[in-house]
């Protein structure tokens, strides 16, 4: 068969493998880069606030009324609320791996609205947020003096005025 041609003809065998292994590295430069595939749920964001209110009073008049119209929205996992002491309330909300994000951020929106007519009015007038966000690891920077001149607040400081928004940005002039 065509496997004795290679064993009788080792430099033939050598000759072919090293211009399919040329085609291939000549190939990779120009096949497109695809990205890497969604392992992480996409997840919505619901915040607001509501001014003097303990932690149970968010649970009671906003957790529950949020959390009501958006539960079942379409392809939820699950949800995870935080109301805090401090009057702040925040929902995330994952759906399943591979939907879209802007949809599903006008799926949550348009369920939040739904319940905003029952929201306490201090909470309508701050209104509530809802975004997309994702909990994935997209870049680590990370910020040290080389020969120790520096302490950790002098380069926090550094980093959030000349850094951030340019890294929030996405600008790569610099």
């Amino acid at each position: 068969m065509i496997s004795s041609v290679f064993i009788h003809r080792p430099r033939l065998a050598i000759v072919i493998s090293i211009v399919i292994s040329i085609a291939g590295v000549i190939a990779l430069g120009a096949l497109p880069v695809a990205q890497f595939p969604d392992i992480v749920p996409p997840q919505v964001a619901v915040s607001t606030n509501y001014p003097g209110a303990s932690a149970a009073a968010v649970e009671e008049s906003v957790a529950q009324v949020i959390e009501a119209q958006v539960n079942g929205v379409d392809k939820m996992i699950y949800m995870k609320s935080t109301s805090g002491g401090d009057g702040s309330y925040s929902l995330n909300v994952s759906f399943q791996v591979g939907t879209d994000p802007d949809l599903n951020t006008v799926n949550v929106t348009n369920r939040v609205n739904q319940a905003l007519a029952q929201l306490p009015p201090e909470v309508q007038r701050n209104g509530v947020t809802t975004k997309k966000q994702s909990s994935s690891l997209l870049q680590v920077v990370a910020i040290y003096s080389q020969r120790g001149s520096r302490d950790a607040l002098f380069l926090s400081n550094y980093a959030k005025i000349n850094m951030v928004d340019t890294l929030k940005r996405g600008d790569r002039s610099r």
